[in-house]
């Protein structure tokens, strides 16, 4: 294309398709030319040397005010997209956002409300549109506290806490957003192992833990066993915690629910991500298959096949402390250590209509360890290999369809798969031991949701799951094989009935699940009751009750399992050695929001019975005992947090009193090996521009341990402990940091670079200590230290 004055146009075909304009007066100056084209089209045309102009598509701005249908009330942080860029409304519902073009689709997402997607034309911000948000017919809970401890994590009215991976930004320790990792940053919740796979709240274990992904079930939690989350976070969109007060409709997890959840939104247009640390190398991809379709797909491996950083050689260090990895006895040494670990995730959905909802889950992950034992038999060299693997394989299929505005279900069907396996070698005997853990389970769920009445909302369903765990123990020499395999199938029903005051001031939820264990001919009767009261400007009342039950748990036999690296199996409840678990626990608590400050204190009591010695978890006179008993926890969470602009700050803090109750134990009641008194974190964050900056100081008491006496540590060739857990191991304190620098590329794409350094003091923090029979008199120990001082480095690119 040419004009009579000799210029020339540059463009691509798919900016200026579709365009019809009235042409341009012929006695036109080229300069009142182009600024009628680029009015007319919003394009934007510059003028270059030698009489050529290029065209390229323009951003421009829309603005607008979101408010409630029905109220008229501003909905503040909801989250709005366009295909230039993205935002978050501020605290009036106010936002603004770039547009590609002088019109473009407007993606508009805030919890409680449906989903607007809709075009929209630019505007200027003296004639912002107002738009008006639809709330669910079947309600949602809302969010009663905003950015609990930074910007992405909300409380909700239901008394759960909800991680927001759009708008989270940065915790001192992590640059990447481990899930896992992340819950650790709540008050009432830690890892006394430093570890993901050993998450205890409120005194708990971590098999008493329910994690799901998209409604899956896992019986794997961690990669490096356990250092890191084994749930890629890329494609990880949202995260539920609930510590108590869990919805009917959920089983298991007696301590608590960490419920990880995908994108629901079907994405228009190719987006991705491709990053590398210290640890691994990950990539994502989110496409679109058609107008009603699209599929996530991410996957990760570690990159120690390529180059050992000093973050693998820390962890490294870390999972082989006092195992068999790192022991070499006698003539024997172990050489040619690996390591290797890998996830891919999967989610496909498909809207097959206005109210049919389709989505498709699949994830696999495995962690592999491998190494040589070497020796001279017979001045022969000999050379063995022992190894560990590890490894989950589950899929889910989700139906949902909205039969009007009031009624909904949704099917639930999953399957999945936990294999953890470990052939230890003794060269020096010419032996080889196999450990084998297996736990398949099928479930399926069918839901039913009902809006009775404005203000009224009912839940019910039935749930069916079977569960199989198999373990087995094979000796080559003497010849040992010892295989067993147990089967357990539920048959759940649930109700429950929602209310909402018309103000939202008041939330209720009081529901019931009926469970039947088919072995054992038991019924389990569970009631549940969440409730939430606004009493007076900025101050919310929250009261919560649960019963739980589940039928699996993890033990320890020896700790020299596995290759000590990972001694837990998991178990099926026999209702002999091993019972079925059940909890009651009830909490109370009272907040304060306003003008930036938060201030939140909850006081709880939880009672847990059914749990065994060996899920303890016991490195004292207890070690080897098959008991059941009790535990009790009474405590309080305090969560103190400021906003400023650019700046945010809290100190949490937790007090715990935990004892065991073992009627056919020596000594009846003592305290629990997780509790951990005091506990408290000072934290502070960053966010200005492209950067983000984060520092956290941990303290808390030192884990309960049980010494051997002082003045005779060995009595008749074995340990001589004083009271079981009458000492603690010394405070563990550690101090970490973080940072994130983003910025754009080109248009459409834009990258991060970030830097972490966890235990920057490098402390010593003993973990874990047990003993064993030394030299004739002597007590020797095996301890287990934290992490030291580890650097971490990230480089990731968005498109």
């Amino acid at each position: 294309m040419s004009l009579s004055k000799g210029y020339r146009f540059n463009y691509a075909s798919e900016v200026v398709e579709g365009l019809n304009l009235i042409p341009p007066k012929e006695e036109w100056p080229i300069e009142e030319v182009l600024a009628y084209l680029s009015e007319e089209s919003g394009l934007v045309f510059t003028v270059l040397p030698d009489h050529f102009i290029s065209i390229k598509k323009g951003t421009a701005l829309f603005c607008g005010y979101l408010k409630d249908r029905n109220t008229g009330d501003p909905l503040p942080f909801a989250t709005v997209q366009s295909d230039a860029g993205s935002t978050i409304s501020d605290e009036t519902g106010y936002f603004e956002v770039e547009l590609q073009g002088a019109q473009g689709l407007v993606s508009i997402r805030f919890i409680g409300y449906r989903n607007l997607e809709q075009e929209f034309s630019s505007n200027d911000p003296e004639n912002c549109e107002e738009i008006y948000m639809i709330p669910q017919q079947l309600q949602l809970a809302e969010i009663v506290l905003y950015d609990y401890l930074i910007r992405g994590i909300d409380q909700l009215d239901d008394g759960s806490y909800q991680i927001d991976f759009d708008r989270f930004t940065i915790l001192p320790g992590l640059i990447e957003t481990d899930v896992l990792q992340a819950v650790q940053a709540f008050p009432g919740i830690q890892s006394v192992s430093e570890t993901v796979s050993d998450i205890n709240i409120r005194g708990g274990t971590n098999d008493q833990n329910l994690i799901l992904w998209d409604g899956i079930k896992m019986y794997q939690s961690g990669h490096f066993f356990g250092l890191i989350s084994m749930f890629n976070p890329m494609i990880t969109q949202n995260v539920s915690l609930r510590k108590n007060g869990t919805p009917a409709r959920f089983t298991d997890g007696v301590s608590g629910t960490i419920d990880m959840e995908t994108d629901d939104r079907i994405n228009k247009t190719i987006s991705g991500s491709l990053g590398v640390n210290f640890i691994d190398v990950s990539g994502f991809v989110d496409t679109p298959l058609g107008a009603s379709s699209s599929i996530q797909v991410a996957a990760r491996k570690a990159i120690n096949d390529f180059v050992v950083s000093p973050t693998y050689t820390e962890y490294f260090n870390r999972i082989s402390q006092d195992t068999e990895v790192e022991n070499s006895a006698g003539n024997v040494i172990n050489s040619d250590k690996t390591f290797d670990f890998y996830d891919t995730s999967l989610r496909w959905l498909w809207k097959a209509s206005e109210k049919d909802l389709l989505r498709l889950n699949f994830i696999v992950a495995r962690n592999d360890l491998v190494f040589n034992e070497n020796a001279n038999i017979d001045n022969t060299p000999v050379s063995r290999e022992s190894s560990l693997a590890q490894g989950t394989v589950a899929g889910g299929l989700r139906y949902e369809r909205r039969w009007d505005e009031r009624i909904s279900t949704d099917l639930e069907i999953y399957n999945t798969d936990y294999n953890l396996r470990a052939i230890n070698v003794n060269i020096a005997n010419d032996q080889r031991f196999l450990q084998e853990n297996k736990v398949s389970e099928t479930a399926a769920r069918l839901n039913f949701s009902m809006r009775l009445k404005e203000q009224w909302q009912w839940n019910s369903g039935y749930q069916f799951t079977e569960t199989k765990v198999t373990n087995l123990d094979d000796v080559d020499d003497p010849v040992f094989r010892r295989l067993e395999g147990n089967v357990l199938r539920v048959h759940s029903g649930y109700t429950s009935l929602g209310y909402f005051s018309g103000d939202r001031s008041t939330r209720a939820d009081m529901g019931v699940r009926l469970n039947y264990l088919d072995k054992f001919n038991r019924i389990i009767w569970e009631p549940r009751l969440s409730f939430n009261q606004r009493i007076a400007e900025g101050f919310n009342l929250e009261l919560l009750g649960e019963f739980k039950h589940q039928n699996t748990s993890q033990v320890i036999n020896f700790q020299s399992d596995f290759l000590g690296i990972e001694k837990r199996r998991w178990q099926l409840a026999d209702e002999q050695e091993i019972p079925v678990i059940t909890s009651k626990q009830g909490s109370a608590g009272l907040s304060f929001n306003r003008s930036g400050w938060l201030i939140n204190a909850v006081g709880y009591y939880k009672e847990v019975e059914g749990i065994t010695t060996q899920s303890q978890g016991f490195q004292n006179q207890y070690e080897f005992e098959k008991a059941v008993g009790s535990y009790k926890a009474r405590g309080m969470d305090v969560l103190v947090r400021k906003q400023l602009d650019v700046l945010s700050a809290w100190l949490s803090y937790s007090l715990l009193q935990s004892d065991y109750t073992f009627e056919t134990l020596p000594e009846r009641t003592f305290p629990n090996n997780y509790d951990i008194t005091h506990a408290m974190t000072l934290g502070m964050s960053y966010e200005a521009d492209h950067l983000r900056l984060a520092a956290g100081w941990n303290w808390r008491t030192g884990k309960p341990t049980t010494i051997p006496d002082q003045d005779q540590p060995v009595l008749n060739d074995a340990i001589n402990f004083r009271p079981s857990n009458s000492d603690r191991f010394l405070d563990y304190m550690r101090l970490d940091l973080s940072a994130l620098y983003l910025f754009s590329l080109t248009p459409g794409t834009n990258a991060q670079v970030g830097v972490s350094v966890w235990n920057l003091l490098d402390r010593d923090n003993t973990l874990s200590r047990f003993y064993r029979v030394g030299n004739p008199g002597e007590a020797r120990d095996f301890t287990q230290n934290s992490l030291g001082i580890t650097p971490n480095a990230v480089l990731r690119l968005n498109f």
